[in-house]
């Protein structure tokens, strides 16, 4: 991550000052296996609470990794899932008024188990399934409010109502 200043020109003609955060892009996955869901929780420092959300991360040193592929990575590290089926639902913009960083979100299916293969900061995460209801439940609760799963939620169910 880079935070910088940029010089800027305003369309009025006035100088100004911008900052930008840079991160690399990431991909979350929204694990699907019939009417389940796979989620993780995990501490989150700047929150100081745990959170669950959808698996979902970059590649350090990776940077120019395809999207599928970074997608499948993060959901074999976080959740030990491996996809038989990695389709794209869209893309997201974290924050686009301070961060250059975009998301890309994948529906995975035809899942299979294994073990987690997690980095060293993901030592404390959880992971486990969740019923469609529960998880709708969770939303609305605020038990779930990372944007991005929020979000990719969104994607997911304009997907399935427009699916050819």
């Amino acid at each position: 991550m880079t935070v910088r200043e940029d010089d800027i020109r305003r369309p009025d003609g006035s100088a100004g000052v911008y900052g930008v955060i840079d991160k690399p892009d990431y991909a979350l996955v929204i694990a699907q296996d019939g009417d389940r869901f796979r989620l993780v929780e995990q501490f989150r420092y700047p929150l100081g609470e745990r959170r669950w959300e959808f698996p979902q991360g970059t590649a350090p040193g990776l940077a120019d990794t395809p999207p599928a592929e970074l997608a499948a990575r993060e959901l074999r590290e976080e959740t030990g899932l491996r996809a038989g089926s990695m389709v794209p639902l869209g893309k997201l913009d974290v924050a686009a008024g301070m961060s250059s960083q975009r998301g890309w979100v994948f529906l995975a299916t035809d899942i299979t188990e294994g073990e987690p293969e997690r980095e060293h900061e993901e030592q404390d995460m959880k992971s486990a399934w969740f019923s469609r209801a529960d998880l709708e439940k969770m939303i609305l609760a605020g038990e779930i409010t990372d944007a991005q799963s929020v979000a990719a939620w969104a994607q997911l169910m304009l997907f399935e109502r427009h699916r050819p």
